[in-house]
């Protein structure tokens, strides 16, 4: 049985990064990623983690890499803690610490941005239009009520901060980052994959108000999704029974997190700048049984039930 939480991990390869969230170990032919339980929120990771939310982030992207690959090709080997562990024996002694989180996927060299897709205003969308009636720069319709649902998605690009918060850029701007036709090609995936994924999810009864994707290219110039995708950290759901505009959304995401952050800084009590407060143990209960959920509500399935087959044995 794997521990209630994982906060880091040391396994015996080279680790490449330790991200907010991800451990990522280069394996030679491959890499590792092992989603831990740390939660990061205003790009500040917290000193407390959330039970049990690595397990949500990757055997949720891999049930979503699994459902989309016909329209977009993604970067997963293997979910198989059975197959992995075949493959590179040093990782058997370790594999308590990494199944069920870790998946093993392809080296590619990634775009230096990030893919947003906007189906509703909502976050840091919202703050900007009610401040200049634009998104990334750009005019957007007068008249919009916070968590509107957006006529047509938007394709809302950021850059991918080293350090501090990602910020939000014109589609123009993308083109000079990674090029015109590369631009244009991210782009349309990143469309189909939030069309898939909001016509999924909405069977599920959940509502992906946005979402964000970053992609690699491989040795043979194929682009890929990469990372994770369709997850509570990156993506922003809300229970379809409850939503109204004109007002924030209840979630099942970290929006528990953020909320009682905000409400800290409301008071003078934090920054937003690291070291993160210590969490109350509701808000890590409150945020670890939403991550659950929209497991749950996703797949149809408890978290200890899903299958641990490969991808492409989608059912």
């Amino acid at each position: 049985m794997l521990n209630a939480t994982l906060v880091s991990t040391d396994l015996p390869f080279p680790l490449r990064v330790r991200g907010k969230v991800r451990d990522v170990y280069d394996l030679g032919d491959a890499l590792l990623m092992v989603a831990t339980d740390r939660v990061s929120a205003f790009d500040v990771v917290m000193p407390d983690p959330v039970p049990r939310k690595g397990e949500v982030l990757t055997l949720i992207s891999a049930w979503w890499f699994a459902r989309t690959a016909d329209r977009v090709p993604n970067h997963v080997l293997s979910i198989d803690p059975d197959h992995i562990a075949a493959r590179y024996p040093a990782l058997a002694p370790h594999r308590a610490s990494w199944a069920r989180r870790g998946m093993l996927v392809r080296k590619l060299e990634p775009f230096p941005v990030e893919c947003v897709v906007r189906g509703y205003l909502s976050g840091s969308a919202w703050k900007e239009y009610r401040e200049s009636g634009t998104l990334a720069g750009e005019p957007m319709p007068p008249g919009l009520r916070e968590s509107d649902r957006l006529e047509t998605p938007l394709f809302s690009p950021a850059t991918k901060a080293e350090s501090g918060h990602d910020e939000n850029i014109p589609f123009a701007r993308m083109k000079e980052i990674v090029g015109a036709q590369a631009a244009e090609r991210l782009r349309d995936a990143s469309m189909t994959l939030y069309e898939r994924g909001r016509e999924m999810a909405a069977h599920a009864g959940i509502i992906i108000a946005d979402t964000k994707f970053e992609f690699g290219r491989d040795g043979d110039g194929t682009i890929r999704v990469m990372d994770e995708m369709l997850t509570p950290d990156s993506s922003r759901f809300w229970p379809a029974d409850r939503y109204q505009p004109g007002r924030g959304q209840p979630s099942l995401d970290k929006q528990p997190l953020r909320d009682w952050l905000e409400e800290l800084t409301a008071r003078g009590a934090w920054n937003k700048a690291p070291p993160g407060p210590a969490l109350p143990p509701e808000v890590v209960d409150e945020t670890s049984r939403r991550y659950r959920d929209a497991f749950r509500r996703l797949t149809g399935m408890d978290l200890d039930d899903f299958p641990l087959r490969d991808p492409g044995a989608a059912g």
